[in-house]
């Protein structure tokens, strides 16, 4: 039998994404091949219905059978993330950071409350306004005070709102990230009002468990959750953590039957090597990370490339923010055309203004061979194609999966 349509694009996919181009995308990255190995297996099969209540009379912890190793793997992750994430509970039944930002959030509000988080504008999930999961759960959204000039919440400011407003929980985190916040005012503000302090770390989560960006529940959130595949090198998905008994349990009890139903056992295997990888190497990583964001915005501002925040050092995380009025200045271009062109040359880019390094790390780069990228980028950016050197580029890295 031929090979399928599916599996010839498979290959064709791999090819394209793992061997001929290089993802600067800062909402992807790529998982060991332990990690792929465990979404391909049995755990991809099976489900669980665990319901921990009476049933027609009896009480069942699970309907189904044949689910201890899947039990026994869901702790296992469980333990692991609050190892590495420094938390007394976890929760990794999450199959997205949106989903899982539900879960926190209906965990520690009500229908009629108020929520308050980055303004879209400035780089905040368009998931927290109206119309979309506060409408969904009946909640009334605001937004946090600015700084566009730092590129941060406006500390001072954000917290008079908090203490005047009195919302019933106060999120921090966003798609552009590009530096910490400063989180002891808002805690303080927070914690005067009854506030839940919430850390959306979904672009950062990698980073966050390995030191090099902030530490969340320490610095005052009570809950943290986000995406476990962009910064950090996980499965698609979701996770929660926190130090606060009363929403650990909440979360629990907003599982089953409310938001979610099965789990997909494959990805929390594959999410709990993944935090075995980042507590084994996850430190090493994040601080590479960081060192090639820095390095990189320093080489392409050398080469003329707008980027935003120069005086800031252009970033502390893993994303480099673009200037979109001077890539319509310098090319003529908006930023979607303008990743077009990028991709002609096989360089992988978003179309909001945003380079990521997570991926770059994954392969190996390192301060050194930046430069060499910066010129490819360069010259992309410019209209030539340069996809035979990108190629050649790539193909000199071999995944370093444990940046040993």
């Amino acid at each position: 039998m031929g090979q399928s349509y599916f599996i010839r694009q498979m290959r064709a996919q791999q090819k394209w994404r793992l061997e001929d181009s290089i993802n600067l995308l800062p909402s992807e990255n790529v998982t060991s091949p332990q990690v792929r190995a465990l979404l391909s297996s049995d755990f991809g099969h099976r489900y669980t219905l665990p319901i921990n209540a009476e049933y027609s009379g009896e009480f069942l912890e699970n309907c189904y059978r044949g689910t201890r190793i899947t039990t026994e793997i869901e702790a296992a992750a469980e333990k692991l993330a609050c190892e590495v994430f420094q938390a007394r509970h976890a929760c990794v039944q999450p199959l997205s950071g949106h989903i899982a930002a539900m879960i926190a959030i209906v965990s520690v509000t009500k229908r009629g409350g108020r929520i308050c988080s980055i303004p879209v504008k400035f780089g905040g999930y368009d998931g927290y306004e109206q119309p979309y999961i506060p409408d969904m759960l009946g909640l009334k959204a605001s937004s946090l005070s600015f700084d566009v000039d730092n590129f941060t919440v406006n500390a001072v400011r954000a917290s008079d709102q908090i203490r005047k407003s009195k919302p019933n929980l106060v999120i921090l985190g966003a798609s552009f990230i590009p530096f910490p916040y400063e989180m002891g005012p808002i805690r303080d503000a927070c914690e005067d009002v009854e506030s839940v302090l919430a850390y959306d770390g979904s672009h950062v989560l990698g980073l966050i468990a390995g030191g090099a960006f902030q530490r969340p529940l320490e610095e005052g959130a009570r809950i943290l959750y986000g995406s476990t595949h962009k910064s950090f090198f996980g499965p698609q998905g979701g996770l929660i953590v926190t130090s606060d008994d009363r929403i650990g349990n909440s979360v629990k009890e907003n599982l089953t039957w409310r938001v979610v139903d099965n789990v997909h056992w494959n990805r929390v295997a594959a999410l709990g090597q993944a935090l075995f990888e980042s507590k084994k190497f996850g430190r090493q990583y994040a601080k590479q990370v960081v060192k090639n964001s820095k390095t990189l915005g320093s080489e392409l501002s050398q080469r003329g490339f707008p980027l935003m925040f120069e005086g800031l050092g252009f970033t502390e995380s893993h994303q480099l923010i673009i200037d979109q009025k001077g890539i319509a200045s310098k090319y003529g271009m908006t930023m979607n055309d303008f990743s077009v062109r990028l991709e002609r040359s096989n360089l992988i880019t978003d179309s909001v203004g945003r380079l990521g390094t997570s991926e770059i790390t994954r392969m190996g780069m390192k301060e050194k061979d930046i430069p060499e990228l910066a010129d490819l980028f360069a010259e992309a950016a410019e209209g030539r194609t340069v996809r035979k050197k990108v190629r050649d580029l790539r193909g000199r890295f071999d995944m370093d999966y444990t940046l040993q």
